[in-house]
């Protein structure tokens, strides 16, 4: 282990390290189940110095991947991502670097694979470890699914990746059976340090709804001056509570996914800096953040699991030393939290929808799609909508090709002739050529690629590469947009009915899961044995001790979580006075009655891309019952 010493700088391992590290330098596929902060990482970088041949990285988040770049060439390491953000030169850069062996690590993110030639280029490269960082994304039944991590055992067939290292902080036995039958793991190579630690100190207190800012409010008063984060489920509430904190003299800030990307990033680098003591925000903040001195964690509204509780509390306490993680508890939140859940399973007929335009193009056929519109005509919101493709690759009946932007425009900062004067001969004329083919409002020109093609001969791939080009050159500002995704069709003889039935169980199956994980929170914060012995055990951590001695319910305090006030029974309520405004609209944009799952939808104030269309937020009856059961409503409206 002169390795880890030498270019490292650790004298020892820590637990579990030594026994993954063995396992992947000895040959064999492994996975490594550390709780936050324990060092995962490492268990690839050491073996990636001995191994022959590249070590490609799969990592769910942009931020991750430069924190541990930025790691690795701080120790010499040589290491390269491609990303997004990254130029076609800079991209070329690496492949390069990756093609000739110079490269040890190569992270990446899952999406990267859906790229043709991305997938063309990775094939001619050998690889010796596929590591999947954030593994409990692979399996549907963890939480955080990424619909494109499904695919990750059919990549590492396709490419002859002769090994495989999982890391992951949250695993249930479930997930972590689930990820050893698709990589092929033995049991033995499952590494798992235990979820018990001692330093955190997990309290349940009992609030109801209407109290909880005030008690949160008394709560950080005595611990002002340290850092805290306050999780909440909507992102207007994280708005609310920061802003009532901030009157109590905290320097706190809201955060999350509704700000822009320059405002969160600001936000997160004073909150590491110590210039925010506290940060209020929805789960769109805290992966990645590996910030050792977090003291408080709170949680205003319920998790969306036991796995998100596990995973947002796992940020306190990182230099070892006590720090509480409170949770106000109340059945308050619990509709919003289902109605999450139940937002994202389709329609069958939405399902039918996505598979008669697939049909439609057939065997051997190029099926193009823009996401937003695929999802408007199937009224599916983004991310199912993914899952069903994803859903449909696996069955062999489609498979990704290319992406490519349907719309370009720019904005000239020279004019047309100082531009033409960098150009002679046929390049002239073909700059000429796009000059002519843009339709040039007040600023912007929006490029006509068909005309360009039709009249000019001018292929997109190199009208593509030479606005790039001008961009470089500081001679246009240049936008893309309307993200075009090409698969190829493999079978397009399917049966459509069949089909939709069983993609639809499919998600059915997968709301059930999701709801029976909240009622298994709600079970964690209510239970009469200790709260840590309880998480480790939903974890198949059996090494924790039986008593902390130092969580709410060891100390005397079992929790029962105060019921929501009571609603009036909605036999008493009118259906039709409700939804009359909605379903009129729906009867003039679809031309029929909405569906009693849409209904349901708009009543509980769920939105999808079709309520969304239809402006259904303005309408008498949107979310007229939100604090009612989704399942109950939908019952309701059924038996009418």
């Amino acid at each position: 282990m002169s390795t880890l010493k030498r270019v490292f700088g650790f004298d020892k391992l820590r637990p579990g390290q030594e026994t993954v590290i063995s396992a992947v330098l000895a040959g064999r596929s492994a996975a490594a189940i550390f709780p936050t902060g324990s060092g995962k990482s490492l268990c690839y970088q050491l073996p990636a110095l001995h191994l022959p041949h590249l070590t490609l990285v799969i990592s769910p988040l942009l931020a991750l991947m430069q924190d541990q770049l930025a790691f690795l060439h701080a120790h010499g390491i040589a290491a390269a991502s491609i990303d997004s953000a990254q130029s076609r030169e800079q991209m070329m850069e690496v492949m390069n670097r990756a093609r000739s062996g110079e490269l040890k690590i190569l992270m990446i993110s899952v999406e990267r694979l859906k790229n043709e030639r991305f997938r063309h280029f990775i094939a001619q490269v050998p690889i010796s470890l596929l590591v999947v960082d954030e593994a409990h994304c692979i399996s549907e039944w963890g939480h955080n699914f990424r619909p494109d991590y499904l695919k990750l055992p059919d990549y590492q067939r396709q490419f002859g990746i002769a090994q495989v290292l999982l890391l992951t902080a949250t695993a249930t036995p479930k997930v972590i059976a689930d990820m050893r039958e698709k990589f092929a793991i033995t049991e033995a190579d499952v590494v798992t340090t235990g979820f018990y630690r001692s330093n955190l100190n997990l309290l349940v207190e009992p609030v109801a709804g209407s109290a909880k800012l005030q008690r949160l409010q008394q709560w950080l008063v005595p611990r002002r001056g340290q850092a805290s984060i306050v999780y909440v489920t909507q992102q207007k509430t994280a708005e609310q509570v920061a802003e009532r904190l901030a009157r109590d003299g905290l320097a706190v800030s809201a955060y999350h996914a509704g700000m822009a990307h320059e405002v969160r990033e600001s936000i997160q680098r004073r909150f590491m800096a110590g210039e925010l003591e506290c940060i209020v925000a929805t789960i769109a903040f805290g992966m990645g953040i590996d910030k050792r001195d977090i003291r408080n964690v709170v949680h205003f509204d319920l998790p969306k699991s036991v796995e998100n509780y596990s995973q947002e509390i796992g940020r306190a306490g990182r230099d070892g030393q006590a720090s509480d993680c409170l949770v106000l508890a109340s059945r308050d939140g619990l509709s919003v939290l289902e109605n999450f859940v139940y937002g994202d399973t389709p329609e069958r007929s939405g399902i039918r929808a996505v598979l008669d335009d697939l049909r439609a193009v057939g065997t051997g056929g190029q099926w193009e799609l823009m996401l937003n519109q695929l999802s408007e005509l199937s009224n599916i919101r983004a991310l199912p909508l993914k899952t069903l493709l994803v859903q449909l690759e696996l069955r062999g009946i489609i498979a990704p090709r290319y992406a490519y932007f349907a719309e370009y425009r720019f904005k000239l900062l020279l004019d047309d002739q100082a531009l033409l004067a960098q150009f002679e001969g046929e390049r002239r004329q073909f700059v000429e050529a796009i000059l002519a083919c843009s339709k040039r409002a007040r600023t912007w020109s929006t490029l006509d690629f068909d005309a360009l093609y039709q009249q000019y001969g001018a292929e997109r791939a190199r009208v593509v590469k030479a606005l790039d080009y001008f961009q470089e050159r500081g001679w246009l500002e240049l936008e893309s947009k309307q993200m075009t995704e090409v698969y190829a069709v493999l079978d397009g003889d399917f049966d459509v009915d069949a089909l939709a039935h069983d993609l639809h169980a499919h998600f059915r199956a997968h709301e059930a899961s999701e709801i029976a994980r909240i009622q298994a929170m709600l079970g964690l914060f209510e239970s009469h044995e200790c709260l840590s012995r309880r998480l480790a055990l939903y974890f198949g951590d059996e090494q924790a001790p039986e008593r902390c001695g130092h969580c709410s319910v060891c100390r005397g305090q079992v929790a029962t979580l105060p019921q929501p006030p009571e609603l009036p029974p909605l036999s008493g309520r009118d259906a039709q006075a409700l939804c009359a405004a909605f379903v009129e609209k729906h009867r003039q944009y679809a031309g029929h009655d909405p569906s009693h799952e849409c209904l349901t939808r708009f009543l509980c104030g769920v939105t999808t891309p079709l309520l969304t269309k239809l402006k259904a937020r303005q309408l008498a009856g949107f979310a007229a019952l939100e604090d009612y059961p989704y399942a109950e409503v939908r019952e309701w409206l059924t038996g009418l």
